[in-house]
């Protein structure tokens, strides 16, 4: 930390030293200086003094006048259109040449209008009633000179107004051109190593000195007039108020939070996340607090000029968003209690990292500052790209730093055998991520891509915050819905005896609640995510974006462009984890708390899925900006290609709903279908899965299910009927066995009592005697098993009674003598004649 600290020193040091060096070697224009423009040279060899060029051009067509507010007209059309920066140079010079030029005719008109004003006081007014008539030829020269005099005042004007609208125009172009150099993230406006960065500190540009030099003369006189007797009790007041409430303020409510977290919430996490949460929003409210009094000691009875109060509003969105990043850092950290942090990571760790949040929102305040100054007064564009690349510079440092101290910091620990937990998957690959933009910052601002260097930035300060506050607030509401729904504390119990409900269906308003909380806190960081930004975001932008997105006309507009494609992956990405997430909190956390069977849960669970699905294509093909109403090509194309392939996907598809809406089967039952018993796992969007005894698996098409006969066994919890046909002797006491079987069948643990097993006389043949003996399980997927059991329990009783099966008769052929064979034969023979 002390080799980055003289790291830090030594750029503040060339930072103020060549602040220094250009007020002294260069004299600074007063605050009245024009920039000087470079005029455009006459196409022509040789070039004419103005002077010159005015005496053989004495006035100025209405044509000209005309040609010069076209290509003005033009300019400005070309401006909306063009996006690199050589087409914003050349227009801004184009700009420049008509107010040159606008300028020139006004300076050839100013004398004519001079010189005809002088010959009207020549030929002096028109003669009063009653006094003596002028000659008609004095007459018609004074209506000639004041036509002439009206048509030049007229040209005049309109040249006036051409230079004033070439002026503005110009200016813009150059605002334009500034945003888009900081944006551009493929521009190489040169390496912080090389002069040309350097340049706006040692060669400034004198409209920056007069800009600035304007700037402080109003900022001073805004400073002097907050002070003056008749204003200086309430700057006095206002200044102790602040100062105090930066101090003390946020020390003292946080000594109340802990108070209140101890003695006005219920045992449990809900303390600790409520103090994190308190104590970011706490730090945001005094810093912002603290800024807007000392902002009212100058701003009160709206004495500030506007370039002055412009420059403070936008100083006070800076506080908030640099409270929030040190909040943030205290809350997570918790250095002051670590018993109560919330995130698992080491004191040793914790400590190491205390001062940073607090620096990187320093950091930030303070270039933020420069930029914000640079919006204010239009400062060139190198000022502004040099502005940018040091705060990128050592905010890059500044991380870069964090996580090689985080890492040696393990590294000792682990060295020392200190107990380390391993780092979690998400927390390695946020610090991978983040070593890996800070380094990246470093090498663009060395190749010389600053814009690339400040977008890296300044996402990836929005991103932690964003994310930061995302587990926050995540961490907050599932502690708040736990503990409002425990029965262990007050608020669970009176809402049990109010609703008169079961534990469980507190438990399942407790993940239900948590789980709506978290969806909607996930769609706000998303959408902060993709359409926010550091420093020009805030939670009602965000809040009205979302608004926007939710109630746009985006489905009936067609705008496919890259922006869009990117959108549209991070967006099917994203859904795609959310959706398997729900589906996992489905079918593993919520779903198991209801009294719904098994089957009815995975019949839902896969509904979601696909319905998900449907809504994340729609979602994914509305970001990408393609309007239903125009998507007839692909209707025609899905039909004709449904008429040829597609027909068994869709009837299948078809089936798979009819399936998980009517359902005849669900997972989990036992089915019997074509030749094929088995259990039912899974219902997918096309086939069936069911696992046979063998545990092997057939995927059978959803239309056979719904086409075909199918044999649902436990439709209905039907019971299972254990039936076993035996065949005894024709000399067997009837009664003793039917006994017997029954004894057996009583006696098993499986068999219930109701309906009660019984014994039928099935058969009587030469054969034997057929007894069927029947009882009812609870299952049908117990009945193989129980009737092998009982057929080893019968045998072992029969034996005991000395009762025997009866044995099947066979007949039996044998090989005969010749001479049995031939008689035989004879005997045959005599029998057909």
């Amino acid at each position: 930390m002390y080799r980055f600290s003289k790291i830090l020193f030594l750029i503040f040091s060339l930072v103020v030293i060549g602040a220094t060096v250009p007020s002294i070697y260069a004299a600074p224009a007063s605050s009245n200086t024009k920039p000087s423009a470079i005029k455009p040279q006459d196409p022509s060899p040789v070039n004419k003094p103005q002077d010159q060029e005015q005496e053989e051009k004495k006035d100025v067509s209405t044509a000209e006048l005309e040609g010069l507010q076209q290509r003005l007209s033009d300019i400005k059309q070309q401006v909306s259109l063009v996006t690199k920066d050589k087409e914003f140079s050349a227009l801004n010079a184009q700009a420049l040449e008509v107010s040159h030029k606008a300028e020139e005719y006004i300076s050839i008109l100013t004398p004519v209008l001079t010189q005809i004003q002088a010959q009207l006081d020549v030929i002096g007014p028109a003669p009063a009633p009653g006094a003596l008539d002028e000659t008609p030829e004095v007459t018609k020269q004074r209506n000639a000179l004041n036509a002439d005099k009206a048509l030049t005042e007229k040209k005049l004007e309109h040249s006036q107004t051409l230079k004033t609208n070439a002026s503005n125009l110009s200016k813009q172009i150059i605002e334009l051109r500034r945003n888009a150099l900081k944006t551009q993230l493929a521009l190489n406006s040169g390496s912080i190593l090389g002069p040309r960065f350097w340049a706006p500190m040692f060669s400034p540009q004198t409209d920056d000195w007069s800009k600035i030099a304007s700037f402080s003369q109003q900022l001073s006189d805004s400073v002097v007039q907050a002070w003056q007797p008749d204003r200086l009790f309430g700057s006095i007041i206002l200044l102790a108020l602040s100062i105090a409430v930066w101090i003390y303020a946020r020390k003292y409510l946080e000594k109340a939070l802990v108070w209140l977290s101890i003695w006005g919430f219920p045992d449990g996490r809900l303390r600790r996340t409520f103090l994190a949460f308190a104590t970011v929003i706490v730090t945001v409210i005094t810093v912002y607090g603290g800024a807007n009094l000392f902002y009212q000691i100058f701003a009160r009875n709206n004495t500030l000029p506007p370039m002055i109060d412009n420059f403070a509003n936008g100083l006070l969105g800076l506080t908030i968003f640099s409270g929030l990043i040190a909040g943030l850092g205290r809350a997570l950290l918790s250095n002051q209690r670590p018993s109560w942090r919330l995130i698992a990571m080491p004191d040793m760790i914790a400590s190491a990292l205390k001062l940073y949040p607090t620096a990187i929102a320093i950091l930030l305040m303070s270039f933020g500052t420069l930029e914000q100054l640079n919006n204010v007064i239009g400062s060139s564009v190198s000022t502004a790209i040099f502005s940018n690349g040091i705060a990128s510079l050592l905010l890059a440092l500044l991380v870069w730093k964090a996580t090689r101290q985080t890492n040696r910091i393990r590294r000792e620990m682990a060295a020392l055998g200190d107990p380390l937990e391993a780092r979690a998957s998400l927390g390695s690959l946020i610090h991978l991520v983040v070593s890996a933009v800070s380094i990246g910052i470093v090498l663009a601002l060395l190749i010389g891509y600053i814009p690339l260097a400040r977008f890296l930035t300044y996402e990836l300060v929005w991103v932690g915050i964003v994310l930061s506050c995302l587990y926050l607030t995540t961490k907050l509401l599932g502690d708040l819905c736990e503990s409002l729904f425990s029965v262990s504390h007050a608020s669970g119990k009176w809402i049990k005896q109010a609703l008169n409900l079961d534990n469980r269906y507190l438990e399942q308003a407790t993940l239900l609640f948590s789980a709506i909380g978290n969806t909607i806190l996930v769609l706000l960081a998303a959408i902060a995510l993709f359409n926010g930004t550091y420093g020009a975001s805030t939670p009602m932008t965000i809040v009205d974006k979302a608004i926007d997105i939710l109630g746009s006309d985006s489905f009936g507009k067609i705008n496919i462009v890259p922006a869009n494609v990117m959108s549209a992956l991070i967006s099917l990405v994203v859904g795609l984890y959310m959706l398997r997430t729900v589906r996992r909190w489905l079918g593993q956390k919520f779903l198991p708390k209801t009294a719904m069977d098994t089957g009815m849960r995975m019949s839902l669970v896969t509904l979601f899925s696909n319905i998900g699905y449907v809504l994340l294509i729609l979602i994914t093909l509305s970001l990408l900006g393609i309007e239903w109403n125009k998507l007839a090509w692909i209707v025609s194309a899905l039909s004709v290609g449904i008429g040829f392939g597609l027909q068994e996907i869709v009837k299948n598809f078809i089936s798979g709903l009819i399936l998980l809406t009517e359902r005849p089967v669900k997972v989990g039952d036992l089915v019997s279908i074509s030749g094929v018993e088995g259990d039912i796992r899974r219902i997918n969007v096309r086939a069936t899965e069911i696992q046979l005894s063998d545990k092997s698996t057939v995927i059978v098409p959803n239309s056979q299910l719904i086409s075909q006969n199918v044999r649902n066994v436990t439709m209905g919890n039907a019971q299972g009927v254990a039936t076993i046909p035996l065949i005894f002797p024709l000399d067997i006491d009837p009664e003793q066995v039917r006994g017997i079987l029954l004894q057996a069948y009583i006696a098993h643990e499986a068999i219930q009592d109701t309906p009660a097993p019984s014994v039928s006389f099935s058969q009587l043949t030469p054969d034997g005697i057929t007894l069927s003996v029947t009882g009812y399980v609870s299952s049908p997927r117990v009945v193989s098993r129980t009737k092998s059991d009982l057929l080893f329990d019968i045998l072992k009783r029969l034996r005991a009674e000395n009762v025997k099966l009866s044995s099947p008769q066979s007949l039996i052929v044998q090989n005969l003598p010749p001479e049995i064979v031939a008689a035989y034969t004879d005997n045959s023979k005599k029998d057909i004649e």
